[in-house]
């Protein structure tokens, strides 16, 4: 297990701990979390859209930072630090234009100032619209 102290929060306490923010605007939810990945969904729908009606690439590279981001402070010891982003990249492989997308993260490296993330996005039909890597930096302070 990666997460600090071998601590596995629920889903109930991630998805509370991103209301009344970006996330929860967007109606980002965690779905599934294991021992060693975190899994979430965003609708596509008006609020996740671009003009032409599929789902805005911005959209799914927030997602991916979103359950990245959660995923590195899970791991660390929040007391003592915080983590940050320090580098996203995404591939759009595949338009959207309703329902939800999910997406999985999975840590590559897990080290004492970085962590690094693979995040898997899917459709409906658990075919591949996005994949992402997140570089997370871990700095001194309280989260």
């Amino acid at each position: 297990m990666i997460w600090f102290n071998d601590n596995m929060p629920t889903l109930e306490a991630l998805n509370q701990s991103n209301s009344r923010c970006l996330v929860d605007h967007i109606g980002i939810e965690f779905i599934a979390i294991d021992d060693d990945s975190l899994t979430a969904r965003m609708p596509v729908d008006e609020r996740t859209r671009q003009p032409y009606g599929i789902l805005h690439g911005g959209a799914s590279v927030v997602l991916a930072e979103t359950i990245g981001s959660m995923g590195s402070a899970m791991c660390v010891d929040l007391a003592r630090y915080r983590v940050v982003g320090l580098d996203i990249n995404a591939n759009h492989i595949r338009a959207v234009s309703s329902g939800f997308v999910t997406a999985t993260a999975s840590a590559l490296h897990i080290g004492r100032r970085t962590h690094v993330w693979s995040i898997r996005q899917v459709d409906e039909n658990d075919r591949l619209t996005c994949v992402s890597r997140l570089t997370m930096a871990i700095i001194d302070g309280q989260a």
